[in-house]
């Protein structure tokens, strides 16, 4: 059976960075504020940006909707459309995961 833990590394990668004395300090300081290590203080900074990031990217991708014009009213044909075309997108994932596995 496999460690519960190292289950968790599957995928992980290392890399190494290089930091001034005084932010080092900072990380290893930051770091003993309840997190496990150097890495996992850096790895929860890094998450943080991602989700940051993300939400940048959905706050962006609103303002343009908002901004692209009116709304039109959906037709049954397009709600039809929508439903096919989800239903492919599905088929061809579920397709790809089976030649995967």
């Amino acid at each position: 059976m496999l460690c519960p833990l190292r289950r968790m590394r599957v995928g992980v990668t290392t890399m190494n960075i290089s930091l001034p004395k005084s932010l080092r300090r900072f990380v290893d300081e930051r770091a003993a504020t309840g997190f496990g290590s150097a890495s996992e203080y850096i790895r929860t900074l890094l998450r943080e940006d991602q989700k940051r990031s993300a939400q940048e990217q959905l706050e962006q991708l609103l303002l343009k909707g908002i901004n692209s014009g009116p709304a039109e009213p959906w037709t049954p044909d397009d709600w039809t459309e929508l439903r096919q075309h989800i239903r492919a997108t599905a088929a061809k994932k579920l397709g790809a995961r089976e030649t995967k596995g």
